[in-house]
């Protein structure tokens, strides 16, 4: 085992005048800010939801959506990712063979949602820490209310999803593969009453 030994004096230097410099970047890094909705969409050709043996959700070509709430998340986040993963331009018009030019309501394609906290787990160490996940019994009414936004939006029966809690097998099969993350980030949201592009 070694030791370094630091002269008093010396260590109140790099405390003053270092602690800035060096400390701070490893504070943000093990205490993120992040304070979002989030969701990783992938384009899939088929998905499903597995849950002690038997498929409970299942769609055919669409998008699989894992969605990762925040303890701070509200309604507005809601209604952002539900308005921005209907409307992402990830498929091919078949009309014009135009690639990136339809969404998925425009395809007639399923939409299958998935509850995720661990989107927002961080490692301290090799351990992952869920801290800034919203708790279950806030998140599961949340949840449900995104998956009828969604409904609301769309179509009822084109949007499943799986089972808020339960250990679930998500099968899926990429098609591209086309993975897109997307956040609610306050700089992102329409707040200013301009249309966004869609």
């Amino acid at each position: 085992m070694h030791s370094l030994s630091i002269s008093p004096y010396f260590a109140s230097i790099f405390r003053t005048k270092n602690k800035q410099k060096f400390l701070s970047p490893l504070k943000k890094h093990r205490n993120p800010q992040i304070r979002a909705m989030r969701a990783v969409v992938q384009r899939v050709a088929s998905a499903s939801v597995e849950v002690d043996g038997r498929i409970v959700s299942e769609i055919g070509p669409g998008l699989l959506v894992l969605v990762g709430l925040h303890d701070s998340d509200a309604e507005s986040d809601a209604d952002y990712i539900c308005r921005k993963v209907l409307n992402m331009r990830l498929f091919t018009n078949e009309s014009t063979d135009k690639g990136w030019d339809q969404n998925v309501m425009q395809r007639d394609y399923g939409v299958l949602l998935v509850s995720q906290f661990t989107l927002y787990g961080f490692l301290k160490g090799n351990k992952p820490d869920f801290h800034v996940a919203m708790p279950p019994q806030k998140a599961k009414p949340f949840y449900e209310s995104l998956v009828e936004k969604f409904r609301k939006a769309y179509k009822s029966d084109a949007i499943k999803d799986g089972v808020f809690g339960a250990m679930m097998k998500v099968s899926l099969v990429n098609d591209g593969p086309v993975t897109m993350q997307l956040d609610s980030s306050q700089p992102s949201k329409n707040t200013s009453g301009v249309a966004e592009e869609t």
